[in-house]
Order: C-alpha cells, then sequence, then structure tokens
C-alpha cells in the first residue's frame, strides 16, 4: 500500500514516515500543499494523509481540487484546529476521516487501516482502456481475444498509473518517485519497463499504445485502425 504524505513539520513528518513504513506501507513525504496536488494528481497512491494548514495550498483546497478533477484515493486530515465547523467542511469536501493534533499513532494506523480497507470494497477491480483490461487482483493485462499476460509487480504499477490517465503524460521523474522511490535504480530502468510493457501488449494484439512525448514522459493513446482513425 502506498501512501502520500502532507505535513509541513519536518520533524512530525520524518517520525509519521518511520512509523508508517515500519507498518508496511510505502511513503512519499512533502511538505507544501501544491507539491501535494502535483503528487496526488499524477501518482498512484492508495491513500492520502494531509495537513490541513501548510503553505502554498491548504489541505482543503488541495482535497477540494483532487475531487473536482475526479481523484478517488481516500484522504484523511490532520489538523490542530478542533471546532466541529471545520470537521464537518473536511467530510463535505471528501474525506473519509479527520484526525485532531496531538493524536496517538495506534489511533493513526488504525484509522489508515480502515480507511484503506473501505477504499477496497469500492476500488474497481478493473481498469480498461481501449481493448485491453487490466486486472488488479490477478496482476495481468488481457485482451478479449488472448489469454491474460502476467505482469511483475513494476510493471503492474506503472500499467496502473497510465491506465488510470489514460491520454495524460506521467514524467520519468513521477514514474521513479511513485514506484522506485526506495531504492537506487536509474532512471534508464523506466525505459526498461515501458520497453517490456510494450512488447507484452503487442502479443495481446492491443489496440492502445504506451506513446514517449520526447523529454515529457509517457502516457497511454489508441492505436489508429486501418483507415486511420478508431
Amino acid at each position: 500500500m502506498k501512501l502520500l504524505l502532507a505535513e509541513d513539520e519536518v520533524e512530525l513528518s520524518n517520525a509519521l514516515c518511520a512509523i508508517l513504513k515500519h507498518a508496511g506501507y510505502s511513503v512519499d513525504a512533502v511538505y507544501n500543499g501544491k507539491d501535494a496536488y502535483e503528487y496526488a494528481r499524477v501518482g498512484s497512491y492508495d491513500g492520502l494523509i494531509l495537513d490541513i494548514m501548510m503553505p502554498g495550498m491548504d489541505g482543503m483546497d488541495v482535497l477540494k481540487t483532487l475531487r473536482m478533477e475526479g481523484k478517488t484515493m481516500p484522504a484523511l486530515f490532520l489538523t490542530a484546529r478542533q471546532e466541529v465547523s471545520d470537521r464537518v467542511r473536511g467530510l463535505d469536501l471528501g474525506a473519509d476521516d479527520y484526525l485532531t493534533k496531538p493524536f496517538d499513532m495506534n489511533e493513526l494506523l488504525a484509522r489508515i487501516r480502515a480507511m484503506l480497507r473501505r477504499r477496497e470494497e469500492f476500488r474497481p477491480g478493473e481498469l480498461t482502456f481501449g481493448n485491453v483490461i487490466l486486472d488488479r487482483s490477478l496482476c495481468e493485462l488481457r485482451t478479449e481475444e488472448h489469454e491474460p499476460c502476467r505482469l511483475s509487480a513494476k510493471e503492474f504499477q506503472m500499467m496502473e498509473m497510465l491506465m488510470e490517465a489514460p491520454g495524460r503524460i506521467i514524467s520519468v521523474e513521477t514514474f521513479m518517485n511513485s514506484i522506485w522511490a526506495d531504492g537506487d535504480a536509474d532512471v534508464n530502468v523506466v525505459w526498461v519497463y515501458v520497453s517490456n510493457l510494450r512488447r507484452k501488449l503487442k502479443t495481446l494484439d492491443a489496440g492502445i499504445e504506451i506513446h514517449s512525448s520526447r523529454g515529457l514522459g509517457y502516457s497511454l493513446s489508441v492505436l489508429p485502425d486501418e483507415n486511420g482513425t478508431r
């Protein structure tokens, strides 16, 4: 499970990251609202943990913008505010939970577990683009005409990011931050995995392709048919 933590208090952020990673989560940490929005907009996260009072954009504005753009990953607010009106506003904006500071770390972990369980109950088991289906439970790509093609863990993560936002260019940096954040991989590894995925799409006679935008990144697009259209 991968989480995005947005907390501008660096010491608290470091402590939370250590606890969350010890609990088995992969965590990206950012320290202002603008970065939180950008990471959440293009990244593939199972959940968001957002401080409300942050520079750039506050957490509520971040979540409001993401929800307007159709992003449905669950979100938990952390805040020093204790007014009922603030909690109500946060929940109305689409937050799944709200925890006031100071809080017990065990309670935070319990709330995260509950939040992620709810997500799995409503998360689509399959993503579809063109004639290609990505099965999340089996980590497989398939089309109606061909046997499923098994993906490695990182191939699956990359394909999931692409299929959650078809047509949107995802930068090499975003792939690195989301998939290889805890390792020492070189950026060339992204090209290697893109090549692997292209080969697997070809074996499926997929009607889609991973398109390269020089200097920008990769996106999914529909292949033209024999008449030049789809």
